[in-house]
């Protein structure tokens, strides 16, 4: 099978926010051709501005390129992608992103794949254009299930990271104090550290959005639900994040941790908003 590199392929890419914008961004820089779609025409014209191609609907993109597909979508909804592709003659890999949005502009992303292990070699120049590492999981939806494995405890952790400190407020601790000193402990996870040092400031501009966690909860969820397994800790953290985004504001999911210390009645916190 032939290496997907600049000069061999097309590649489509559908949805520009936060991570998709920047992703698109880096295709570009490392030569490949890119046709894009967005329902938000001005992301398009961004991507387009910088060389890239703009397709006016989902059905014009999929028939000018020959790869796209990244989402974080249900492993039973990936293994329908597969089989849907298989009757069209179309080679399918999930290819489920782990990672904010410094990590897929500086292309460090972490790369979590299902399907076809040569299919997964061919696509290896995409993969390194984007991402720091990416590891074939196994057969179809596996990728998509490793997500929803990694996302589990990103999200719990940070809930469990949220009462921690709404403890250490409570008990007395300085809240700066308490974040720094926290946050070089050695059970705080790479992916939380930053949270917390932008939690110290009260920043919750979002990198990884609430309501994208809140859609990943439920998918966990429901994964759990179908392999019929009880995840009551998972259940508590999506309540609380669900609770949150009821806000409607557009933040990161580290923002838990505020809505913990506003149940909590600490102080100086509802200035944040």
């Amino acid at each position: 099978m032939k290496r997907l590199t600049a000069d061999r392929v097309k590649v489509g890419f559908i949805g520009l926010g936060n991570m998709g914008g920047r992703i698109a961004q880096r295709l570009l820089n490392h030569g490949y051709q890119l046709s894009v779609y967005d329902r938000d025409l001005a992301k398009a014209k961004a991507i387009a501005a910088q060389g890239g191609a703009v397709a006016t609907s989902i059905v014009e993109l999929a028939g000018t390129v020959d790869v796209l597909e990244m989402s974080t979508i249900s492993p039973e909804s990936s293994r329908e992608l597969h089989s849907l592709g298989a009757e069209g003659s179309v080679e399918v890999l999930d290819v489920a992103i782990s990672g904010s949005t410094p990590a897929a502009e500086k292309g460090i992303l972490t790369l979590l794949v299902g399907g076809d292990e040569e299919l997964f070699h061919a696509a290896a120049p995409i993969f390194q254009a984007i991402a720091k590492q990416c590891f074939l999981l196994g057969g179809p939806g596996s990728g998509t299930a490793m997500k929803l494995v990694v996302n589990t405890l990103l999200g719990v952790g940070m809930q469990a990271i949220a009462e921690a400190v709404v403890l250490g407020e409570k008990a007395g601790l300085e809240r700066p104090r308490l974040l720094e000193v926290l946050a070089q402990t050695a059970v705080i996870a790479p992916a939380h550290v930053g949270k917390l040092a932008k939690v110290a400031l009260n920043d919750y501009s979002p990198q990884f959005p609430l309501s994208l966690m809140n859609k990943d909860f439920q998918l966990i969820l429901e994964a759990a639900a179908q392999e019929r397994i009880s995840m009551p800790t998972t259940e508590a953290a999506f309540y609380v994040n669900s609770d949150e985004l009821v806000n409607g504001d557009e933040e990161d999911f580290s923002a838990v941790l505020r809505r913990m210390e506003e149940v909590a009645g600490i102080a100086d916190v509802h200035s944040a908003r």
